[in-house]
């Protein structure tokens, strides 16, 4: 579980990014964060990990977010950041997938497995051996995401996570993401998404929690979302 209280965000001593507000997260369901741009969802994520510095209190699993304890924060909880080249950089594709688990201490063999049971389940044994350099966006997404997901998280922050699939890639992830029983958080503007996957979505706006419903509640008001810069899921607009 993610506890947040009075959580505020500010850059250069003015701009504020997340503004003294309370939140739980709970274990074990897929919790998605909505918002225009700049609402504050990307700041949020990376002050889950102590990235940024913030004013407040963050607790995940009884374990406070501060100096003294990122590195446990860090083995508990992975980032699928938005731009995937921030977690593609190793020579190969293997080596990226291979390069969390071996600082995990894991052995040769299990690395191996893992890595062999990963690449068939995003269907990316031709990447394998490939230069992240040499794929395209939509490649590079599906490989970063693996990164995470191979080192076994108990919870799993995703930031944008179909940005730039097409549309097989995009239901390849969303169909892996059911899968996942563990606690899930993701931002997105792909409400569509949203709706399959979220069992709660929080709605954000000038770095403040406007809303945290249900998914069949809260995508299907038109007058909240509309309020808040963003319109009903496709579905919803036929």
């Amino acid at each position: 579980m993610i506890e947040i209280k009075d959580l505020s965000v500010v850059y250069d001593q003015n701009i504020t990014a997340l503004d003294h507000f309370d939140l739980i997260i709970k274990e074990n369901q897929c919790s998605v964060i909505i918002g225009q741009n700049g609402s504050g969802k990307s700041t949020l994520f990376q002050t889950i990990i102590g990235l940024i510095d913030f004013q407040g209190q963050i607790i995940i699993d009884d374990i406070p977010v501060d100096s003294n304890h990122l590195i446990q924060i860090r083995n508990k909880v992975g980032l699928v950041f938005q731009n995937p080249e921030h977690q593609l950089f190793m020579n190969t594709v293997y080596d990226d997938l291979a390069f969390g688990l071996i600082n995990q201490g894991i052995y040769n063999k299990d690395i191996q497995h893992r890595i062999d049971k990963i690449a068939k389940d995003f269907k990316i044994n031709s990447l394998l051996r490939r230069s992240s350099h040499k794929m395209s966006g939509g490649q590079k997404r599906l490989a970063a995401i693996a990164t995470v997901l191979i080192m076994e998280p108990d919870i799993i922050l995703m930031d944008e996570p179909t940005s730039s699939l097409d549309p097989g890639c995009r239901r390849q992830v969303i169909e892996l993401l059911k899968t996942l029983h563990k606690t899930l958080v993701i931002t997105t503007h792909d409400l569509d998404m949203a709706y399959d996957l979220a069992d709660e979505v929080i709605l954000l706006n000038h770095g403040k929690v406007i809303a945290q419903e249900s998914a069949k509640t809260l995508l299907t008001n038109k007058n909240l979302l509309e309020e808040n810069g963003l319109e009903l899921p496709f579905r919803f607009q036929r």
